[in-house]
């Protein structure tokens, strides 16, 4: 038996639904037990509305996340039609530490999602991997890079992010950290 595809949103409950969990992302990352009547209110939705697209705290804290992730994997392809790959790749870089900076400020809020009972599993990095792994391959077959560099290897030499809080001062940690992993990227890259 096939399953059925939830029918596309019309525009306006998209719009909701893209506005709640903007304003969500901003709460629960300044507190994980923000009010979700709060959120809806904020989000100028009505309860009904909210509690339609998100029935509790803990699929409204995982759709976040994959939410986000998602859209970090979605600028690679923009970028990289945009820009040269090493632009397009540093550009990314900075638009995932702004992920990595939500991710750590949402790290309480996740948390408790993922212990209630019943509740699904945190959704994979695939989409992310994928995207880190199509801009390196970008930057490799332009000479940008260092030959052979994988997503794991990336991950691994921008681990650093994690250590930065994300409460304080973190864009010109970030932009130095990056900067640095850059550089490393480029040296003994054919085309340099």
């Amino acid at each position: 038996m096939q399953q059925k595809k939830n029918p596309p949103l019309r525009s306006d409950a998209q719009r909701n639904r893209e506005r709640i969990l903007e304003v969500a992302l901003a709460e629960l990352t300044r507190s994980a037990d923000a009010p979700l009547s709060a959120i809806a209110k904020k989000a100028g939705v009505g309860q009904g509305t909210f509690y339609r697209n998100f029935p509790n705290r803990e699929a409204l804290v995982l759709e976040i996340y994959r939410h986000e992730m998602q859209r970090v994997a979605d600028t690679a392809t923009l970028l990289l039609r945009t820009r040269e790959p090493d632009r397009a790749l540093r550009e990314w870089m900075d638009r995932f530490a702004r992920f990595a900076m939500a991710k750590a400020g949402l790290a309480e809020a996740i948390r408790n999602a993922m212990s209630a009972p019943g509740q699904p599993a945190k959704p994979g990095n695939a989409p992310v991997t994928e995207a880190a792994e199509l801009l390196l391959r970008a930057n490799e077959e332009a000479g940008t890079i260092r030959p052979g560099v994988t997503a794991d290897d990336f991950f691994l030499a921008i681990g650093g992010l994690w250590q930065i809080d994300p409460r304080g001062d973190w864009q010109p940690r970030t932009a130095r950290l990056l900067d640095l992993v850059m550089d490393g990227l480029r040296a003994g890259a054919p085309g340099r």
